[in-house]
């Protein structure tokens, strides 16, 4: 043990001015900023929340609103002191905080200023502000007791029995050097509030949907929840819990496009405008989503899977082991867990690409007028058996047609892989049975087996075949035939190239 009291200190407080300056480059974007403030709301049993603003240049201002219990002079201090709360202190199972810094950092990444004015039952309101101005100018850890003039942030506060609301002004991030009439600040501005909107219905769906009122402007925010329940077709896998149930996994396999409607398809792109941006885990801590869409390293984002979607629950319990950062953005599982979890994942992602293959079975029976086409063609020649490549077969069809000084070469090259192909070694290997052998591409990249199979679709579509056609033929064709599941996405893939 180290007898402290024998040991000359000295103080290394941080200067005021530079530490504030380093929590606004804490990785915030607006959204997640807003979120930070309505998780506050929420540990404060508030029933309803408004997110509002007024557009003024750079004088514009966003402010929060919640009816919860609200604050003291006293707690509002206690609640604007950075590091307010100790990270390892033992929390409520629904509390959303973790650092004592949500407020703080969520605020200063966004504005120069910000005040947190609440009131609680039966008493009179109290307000404090950050000022990063005075802070530079004083160089101490000062706020101010001071309330911006702005009535209008007031109305609803005035109105409740007791809650908080938080004002943001001097939004430099968002409004610096624009002018209350340029236009093209004004839209953007528009733009990401709106997203800040989707965001809020996603990250805050569960207690929306469990009574939670949000409002964005006066209107009720609509959830947004990534499993669709309640929609016809859900494939529901069973509910896995880890860790003495204190991780829950539970994997979503979402219907066809065929099974949905236009609306319902619509629906599931999500705020991100995507159904491949949404496929993967969602972690969420304590109800409140943390992760939205994100394979955490274990997969790659491939058309296929689009239709798996992955809850996982866990309690703020796990909040250093699982690494949950300040702004809730991020979750990483504990290596223990890891193995187990992708296990889960790879069930629902096989059944998910199942769903894409029977929809290509399907369509390559209805079109068995079509010829299939192996890459491969055996032959007898001199009473021996022999492999050449099938020069009928699109591609290498395709390459033999071009017209280039290197056809002969090609024809050659060809003449050669045939002439070599180690039949012997291959038939000794099957006989052992101690390996089996891979199907075409199998652990490797898929892109040049989707890059192909849209060539293809393009070239027919424009020479005039139907979508249904063109995919019969495309899935008798090998090695497409092999990977039916990506026949789904060639139209899209016609409508990307067109716009």
């Amino acid at each position: 043990m180290i007898d402290y009291s024998k040991i000359e200190t000295t103080k290394a407080e941080p200067e005021a001015s530079s530490m504030i300056e380093t929590f606004r480059a804490v990785g915030y974007n607006l959204e997640t900023a807003i979120a930070d403030i309505i998780d506050n709301s929420i540990s404060a049993h508030a029933n309803n929340i408004w997110v509002d603003y007024k557009w003024n240049g750079p004088e514009t201002i966003i402010f929060i609103t919640d009816d919860g219990h609200g604050m003291s002079n006293e707690e509002i201090i206690q609640a604007m002191r950075p590091g307010c709360r100790n990270p390892l202190e033992q929390r409520t199972l629904y509390d959303l905080g973790r650092f004592g810094l949500g407020l703080k950092t969520a605020s200063f990444s966004q504005c120069r200023k910000f005040c947190l004015i609440s009131k609680i039952s039966g008493g009179e309101s109290a307000y404090w502000t950050w000022d990063l101005d005075y802070v530079n100018q004083s160089k101490a850890w000062d706020i101010l007791k001071y309330k911006p003039d702005y009535e209008i942030y007031y109305e609803k506060l005035k109105k409740l029995n007791s809650g908080t609301v938080v004002v943001w002004w001097d939004i430099d991030r968002l409004t610096k050097e624009s002018g209350k009439s340029d236009e093209r600040a004004k839209a953007k501005f528009f733009e990401v509030m709106e997203s800040s909107k989707n965001h809020i219905g996603m990250v805050f769906h569960r207690f929306i949907q469990n009574g939670l009122n949000i409002y964005f402007r006066d209107r009720k925010i609509i959830p947004w929840d990534p499993f669709m329940i309640g929609t016809d077709g859900i494939q529901t896998r069973p509910e896995t819990k880890i860790a003495d149930g204190q991780i829950i996994v539970q994997g979503f396999i979402l219907p066809h496009r065929s099974k949905l409607t236009p609306e319902d398809y619509d629906y599931g792109k999500g705020p991100k405008d995507s159904w491949t941006h949404h496929q993967g885990f969602y972690i969420y801590r304590n109800n409140r989503l943390l992760v939205a869409g994100d394979w955490l390293g274990m997969f790659k984002k491939e058309t296929h899977y689009d239709l798996c979607r992955i809850k996982l629950d866990i309690t703020n319990k796990f909040d250093i082991d699982w690494n949950i950062d300040i702004k809730k953005s991020q979750a990483i599982p504990p290596p223990q867990y890891r193995e187990q979890i992708s296990a889960l994942a790879k069930e629902a992602r096989a059944l998910a690409v199942e769903v894409y293959r029977h929809r290509g079975k399907i369509i390559k029976r209805t079109f068995t007028k079509n010829d299939y086409f192996p890459i491969w063609e055996e032959y007898v020649r001199h009473g021996k058996l022999f492999f050449k490549l099938n020069r009928r077969h699109p591609i290498i069809r395709d390459l033999l047609d071009a017209e280039n000084s290197s056809r002969n070469n090609i024809k050659n090259a060809f003449k050669f892989i045939e002439e070599t192909i180690p039949v012997p070694l291959i038939m000794i290997r099957e006989n052992e049975g101690e390996i089996t052998h891979g199907i075409p591409f199998e652990g490797i990249s898929h892109d040049p087996i989707l890059h192909n199979m849209q060539e293809m679709y393009r070239q027919m579509i424009n020479n005039g075949y139907s979508s249904e056609d063109a995919k019969a033929r495309i899935a008798n064709i090998e090695p497409f035939d092999s990977y039916l599941e990506y026949l789904d996405h060639l139209e899209d893939a016609v409508e990307q190239r067109g716009n």
